[in-house]
C-alpha cells in the first residue's frame, strides 16, 4: 500500500520542516509515503470563502487517480486513540487498497465537491492546529501506527 499526504501551501517554519523531513524519512522503511504541497491558491483576498474552497477543491481532485481511497483530515472526522489508528490502518492494508491519500485542506475546510469524493474523515482532535503543525502530527501518527503494528518499543502503552 502506498500513503499519501495532499496539503495546501508551504510550510515556511524549518524546525517544523526538519521533524517533518525527519517522520517522512522514518516511514519509509515501513511504506511508500509521499508528502504532495498544493502551492497556496493566489489572489485569495479577491476571492470568497466558497470560491477559495471550490479552487483548492479543484487542484486536490485533479492529483487523485480513480483507484485512490481520499481521506480528509477534518474536525468532524472521526477519532482514534493511535493504537485504533494502527489498528484502521491495517484494515486499509487488509483490503488490498492500492493508495490511500489523507488530505489536509486550506484554511475554510473543503468543497462539496471534495466532501462528496471522500471515503472517510479523521479528526486528529477537537482542538484547532496549524495547517503546517497537523502536517507532523499527523506524519508521527502514521509512523507511530506502523510502529505499534510491528510490535515496536516506540509506542509506550
Amino acid at each position: 500500500m502506498n500513503i499519501k499526504l495532499l496539503a495546501i501551501g508551504k510550510t515556511d517554519n524549518k524546525a517544523l520542516q526538519t521533524l517533518i523531513d525527519d517522520y517522512t524519512k522514518r516511514l519509509g522503511f515501513y511504506v511508500k509515503f509521499d508528502l504532495e504541497i498544493i502551492p497556496d491558491i493566489k489572489n485569495v483576498k479577491n476571492l470568497s470563502e466558497a470560491q477559495q474552497k471550490e479552487k483548492e477543491g479543484e487542484l486536490i481532485l485533479s492529483k487523485l487517480s480513480p483507484t485512490d481511497q481520499l481521506i480528509l483530515l477534518d474536525e468532524n472526522g472521526k477519532t482514534f486513540s493511535s493504537v485504533g489508528f494502527s489498528e484502521e490502518m491495517q484494515k486499509k492494508m487488509n483490503s488490498g487498497v492500492k493508495t490511500l491519500v489523507y488530505v489536509i485542506g486550506g484554511p475554510y475546510g473543503f468543497s462539496p465537491e471534495v466532501y462528496a469524493k471522500a471515503q472517510g474523515k479523521v479528526s486528529l482532535s477537537s482542538m484547532t492546529f496549524s495547517h503546517q503543525m497537523v502536517r507532523l502530527f499527523f506524519i508521527e501518527q502514521v509512523y507511530r501506527a506502523f510502529t505499534i503494528l510491528r510490535n515496536e518499543p516506540y509506542h509506550h502503552q
